[in-house]
Formats: structure tokens, C-alpha cells, sequence
């Protein structure tokens, strides 16, 4: 492409309102840190269900690329995606273009992949930038901020090749480097560590449900005369036969509804825009873009009292169950663990002491599909308020639901104890962040902090 094209001679615009260096520290051109910088090929590979990875940029969105979610190609696709050149460990990953763009990742050990449409490749000179540094350099608030008056494009926004060459970076002395790459990896590794022991977690709670509320593995093995394989207490609690409703076999006993019937459900609302006295308070606001996350922590932004009082937004109590019901994350199921409000792109889902919100909560997450399945729309494709009310729903007796609470409820709850130290690791990442990498902090005595002679 002409416009990939390496632009000679072009000045290394520095990001603004920087401090005066340190000592030994200096500036280069990404291309000129780096053995190379390379561009994806500009097409889409078919996909298969096994082999190597395919990374595109939602897999690298949180500065790790992620294996679990990520598509894979064939042995001959990742040949023709690699003949220029092959991803290993110590090189970066870098996003170009779409949704999430200018993000880093670093290319796992031991671990095959290739680059998908909108993906960079950057190689680092090993003796001028140690890759870690780097990576964190171009995840910095002060490389998000510079990047922005580089983006392009209309629909997809983009950062093109001889933009990405040319990105400034600052250069501490390598030994420095690696103990600011300790630091902060540290913390990234702490909040990696989290991120997989709740999906573990999850995964926990998940099974259980499943295993008693979807799949009835307790009913079918008292109605096959085998042995439940659960404490006496707990497998009394189920029926040892089944009936016929509108949701198919049900245990005996158990009723077919609906989320309409049996749950709260709430849209969202947006304020006014165009009223700054509207935004800016301290009532958690979020978005549709907030159901991609796992728990819901954060907010998109803050309102003020008057912001939601002038809108359709309303309160949405901790341990909601929100849907994103339009847009790309369409479908998309998170679980609120702060008291939040919402816009219009959101259905609140808000449990009783029925049907608790983690039993309803994983209900939403197995039932989605036939939801989605409904969907209308053309170029914006959406569900609405009364697709979700008419999802069905089974109500299992009093007893069952007790029992699965008292196991998964704890499990919730050390969820949210993990999400809330992950907020926590990653504001004083990103606090230390700007300051190691511009030198406002000095790291003294690399050599001992990284356990090497003093």
C-alpha cells in the first residue's frame, strides 16, 4: 500500500508538555529502536478449530494477548501469514486499527501465532530497548494521548504503518529500563494472576449451575437409580422424575416463566450532551461497552443528580445483570458490582430473593443465544426491553435455589474481592507508569533493585 510506504527523513514529533531527561536517557524513532516493523497481511484468513493463533486487536485489548478467546488458522495459513516474518517471544504485538487501537501486547513463550487483519509487528533491537519497557512505553497514558491526533479514518479509525514507524521513544539506559519493566511488570502480573483466578472461579460456579439447573444431572441420576454423587441433605432436594413444559423436560416440581415475570428489568437513559451540568457528579454511569467486562467495577463516567433526574436512567442496585441489547457488543452479559446507572444500550436485570441475581445471572449467560436469535435491525442490529422480559425462564423450588446459593454466593464474593484488587494494582500502575517512563521517578541502583551487583 502506498501509504505503508517508510517516509525518509521524517521528523520525530515528541509527545507535548514533556519534562527535561534525565541524564543518559534520549529519544529515537520507533524504527530506529527496532530490527523492524512489520505490517499484517491485508486479508482476512479462514479460520479453523485447531492450529496455530490468529491475533487480531480484540484479543490484545487489555495489553495481554489473550489464547483463550483468540481464532486459529491452519498450518498453511500460518505459513503464508509468517513468510515475511515470524512472531517470538521478545517481539510486540501492536493494534492499528478499529475499536481498540495503539495497544501493545507481548508475544507469549512458546507460543505460535500469526498476525490477523488491522496487526502490527514490532521487533525490538535487544541491545537498544529492552521489549518490555517498550510494551509498557506504548500502553502509556503519554503514547494514548499523542496517538490521538494521529488517528485517521472515518468509519475505522486507523494509525497508518510510517505513523506507527515513526512514534517517538524515549530511551532510559537499558538497565533502567529493565527495572521499570520489573516494576510495572510486577503489578501486571498480579492483575494477570486475578484475571485468571476468576475465570477459574467462575468457571467453578458456572459448572454448578449448569450441572444442577440446565443439564439436571441430579434429577437424571435419581431417575436412573443412580447415585447423584451429592451429600444426602443436597440430593433430597431434587426430584427423582421429570414433566413436559414450554422449556422441555423440567424436574418434577419446577416451574417455566419468564425474566418479565420473576425479575426487575431496567433500560438505561442518556442525559443531555449538550447540559455539562448533567456530567461530571458522582453517580456511576456506564455504557454498552462495559458488558465486554467480566465484572463490572468502573464506570464509563459520572453523572450528577440533575444528569439523572432529567434522563430515563435509573439506579441499578450492586450485582445486576447487565446486557448490552445494541451495537458491536450486542449480547454481551457483564454482572455490576457497584451501584451504577445506565444509557439506553443497557437492560438492567435485578434478581429477588427467589431467584437470586446469580442464579439469574448465569441464566442470562446460558440462555443468550435464542435472544440474539431475535434480533432486528440492518446496519445497527439490536434486541429490546421486551425480548429480554420474554426470555423463558425456569424456577426451581425454594430448597434448590438455597443450596446452589450457599456454594455459589461465596464464590461471587471472592469474584468481586479480586476485581476490586485488580482496580486497585492497576491505579498505581497506571499512576507510576507516566512518571518511571518519563523520568520523573528515577529507579536508583538498577543493577541491585533487578538482585545484580550493586
Amino acid at each position: 500500500m502506498a501509504d505503508d510506504a517508510v517516509l525518509e527523513n521524517k521528523p520525530l514529533h515528541l509527545p507535548s508538555r514533556f519534562a527535561n531527561l534525565p541524564p543518559g536517557w534520549t529519544w529515537r524513532r520507533l524504527d530506529d529502536a527496532c530490527d523492524g516493523v512489520f505490517d499484517c497481511p491485508h486479508s482476512t484468513p479462514c479460520l479453523v478449530d485447531a492450529g496455530p493463533f490468529v491475533v487480531r486487536s480484540q484479543d490484545i485489548i487489555t495489553g495481554v494477548f489473550r489464547t483463550e478467546k483468540a481464532a486459529r488458522v491452519s498450518e498453511e495459513t500460518y505459513k503464508e501469514r509468517t513468510s515475511r516474518v515470524v512472531p517470538a517471544r521478545g517481539d510486540l504485538l501492536y493494534s492499528r486499527e478499529g475499536t481498540y487501537f495503539g495497544i501493545a501486547a507481548e508475544v507469549p513463550e512458546q507460543t505460535r501465532l500469526c498476525l490477523g487483519q488491522r496487526m502490527v509487528l514490532i521487533r525490538p533491537k535487544p541491545g537498544v530497548v529492552d521489549f518490555r519497557f517498550l510494551s509498557r512505553w506504548l500502553n502509556s497514558p503519554i503514547m494514548a494521548s499523542h496517538i490521538h491526533g494521529y488517528r485517521d479514518g472515518t468509519v475505522a479509525e486507523r494509525l497508518n504503518l510510517p505513523t506507527i514507524r515513526a512514534l517517538p521513544v524515549l530511551l532510559p539506559p537499558l538497565l533502567e529500563q529493565r527495572a521499570i519493566a520489573h516494576i510495572l511488570g510486577t503489578l501486571d502480573d498480579k492483575i494477570e494472576l486475578n484475571r485468571r483466578m476468576n475465570e477459574t472461579l467462575e468457571a467453578m460456579a458456572r459448572a454448578l449451575f449448569k450441572s444442577w439447573f440446565v443439564d439436571f444431572d441430579p434429577v437424571r441420576a435419581k431417575a436412573e437409580g443412580r447415585n447423584p454423587g451429592l451429600p444426602q441433605p443436597i440430593a433430597d432436594l431434587f426430584p427423582d422424575s421429570f414433566e413436559d413444559s414450554e422449556l422441555g423436560d423440567i424436574p418434577r416440581g419446577w416451574r417455566k416463566s419468564t425474566i418479565g415475570r420473576e425479575a426487575m428489568t431496567l433500560l438505561g437513559g442518556t442525559p443531555s450532551r449538550d447540559e455539562p451540568s448533567y456530567w461530571g457528579g458522582d453517580i456511576p454511569w456506564i455504557n454498552s461497552g462495559k458488558a465486554n467486562e467480566f465484572r463490572i467495577v468502573e464506570p464509563s463516567e459520572f453523572i450528577t443528580r440533575k444528569g439523572l433526574e432529567c434522563s430515563a436512567t435509573k439506579s441499578l442496585p450492586l450485582r445486576t445483570t447487565v446486557i448490552a441489547i445494541t451495537g458491536a457488543t450486542l449480547g454481551q452479559v457483564s454482572l455490576t458490582e457497584i451501584e451504577t446507572c445506565a444509557n439506553q444500550s443497557v437492560v438492567g436485570v435485578i434478581g429477588s430473593d427467589t431467584l437470586p441475581n446469580e442464579y439469574v445471572y448465569f441464566w442470562v449467560k446460558e440462555n443468550i443465544t435464542p435472544l440474539i436469535a431475535g434480533q432486528t435491525g440492518g446496519a445497527q442490529q439490536h434486541i429490546n426491553k421486551n425480548n429480554v422480559n420474554d426470555l423463558p425462564l425456569l424456577c426451581p423450588t425454594a430448597n434448590a435455589i438455597a443450596s446452589y446459593l450457599a456454594v455459589a454466593r461465596p464464590i461471587f464474593d471472592r469474584i468481586k474481592t479480586c476485581c476490586l484488587s485488580t482496580l486497585s494494582l492497576a491505579a498505581l500502575r497506571d499512576a507510576l507508569l507516566p512518571k518511571l517512563v518519563s523520568g520523573q521517578l528515577h529507579v536508583k541502583n538498577s543493577a541491585a533493585f533487578l538482585g545484580g551487583p550493586a
